[in-house]
């Protein structure tokens, strides 16, 4: 059970493994824009995500494969400008940090520079050390990524739940390891095995944060469009909507349809 012990003026990389050794549970969401971003962080969110999901949610690709430095950081940037509490995390685009560790830096650099974003999300454990590496020894904090990792899709070739073989678990738990002696401050888990995320959360000092990794990790995180029923065609196991925005919306956009049409929008106390 999970105990609030510590009210924090703004959440820091610092603040999230305080809450893992206090055993007070991290609450994270996406938000790719200011709008969003102001209502998650006054609400009292621990950490926003601005995720390559954007890819998916804002623009309407079938994969987050598309989405580019610049539109991430775009998206970091307005998110950075309405958050007064949250630690604001980044994801590194697919094809801004495989290549070579250099190219990470660089892409790293520029996100911290040019949206004001507090730390990057890599995907990915011992194949990318290099590039975790070189972001970590320029002063830049670095989230690992485990599990179903969105921008290998094409390699995996579905998103059903990874790590359920006996060889596949023990290498996500030997990437988790390495992520924490790299000097990773926190790993997300996505989409694999309950027990396994809890065997993984009780072997880490850092935290880890789980997106359909049961409720033995130390935070969740789930894509604020789906939390809020905008999206209605995804169903995933872990997803619980709070609102039902999408018919909710549709129903507003119908109804000032209506009083168009009918005139009866802008009344007598509408107009100037």
């Amino acid at each position: 059970m999970s105990a609030i012990n510590k009210e924090y003026k703004r959440v820091t990389v610092k603040s999230l493994v305080e809450m893992k050794s206090n055993n007070e549970k991290i609450s994270m969401l996406t938000a790719y824009d200011y709008t969003m971003a102001k209502i998650v962080d006054s609400a009292g969110i621990d950490v926003i995500l601005v995720g390559d999901s954007a890819s998916n949610v804002m623009a309407g690709h079938e994969t987050t494969l598309p989405i580019t430095l610049d539109q991430m950081i775009y998206h970091a940037s307005g998110v950075v400008r309405a958050a007064r509490r949250a630690l604001i995390v980044v994801d590194l685009p697919f094809g801004s940090y495989q290549s070579d560790a250099k190219e990470a830096l660089r892409s790293s650099i520029r996100i911290m520079k040019e949206s004001g974003g507090h730390a990057v999300k890599l995907e990915g454990g011992k194949e990318i050390k290099d590039s975790i590496k070189k972001i970590l020894n320029a002063g830049i904090p670095v989230m690992g990524h485990l599990g179903l990792t969105p921008q290998s899709i094409y390699k995996f070739g579905t998103y059903t739940v990874r790590a359920k073989e006996d060889e596949e678990a023990k290498k996500l738990i030997e990437d988790a390891l390495f992520l924490q002696k790299s000097g990773c401050f926190a790993i997300v888990l996505e989409k694999v095995p309950a027990k396994l995320a809890k065997r993984v959360a009780e072997k880490l000092t850092i935290p880890v944060i789980g997106i359909g990794a049961g409720n033995g990790v130390d935070g969740q995180v789930l894509v604020l469009h789906d939390l809020l029923g905008m999206t209605h065609e995804f169903n995933p196991r872990f997803l619980r909507r709070y609102l039902n925005l999408h018919d909710l919306m549709t129903e507003a956009v119908g109804n000032y349809i209506t009083d168009v049409k009918a005139v009866d929008f802008p009344n007598e106390s509408e107009q100037y």
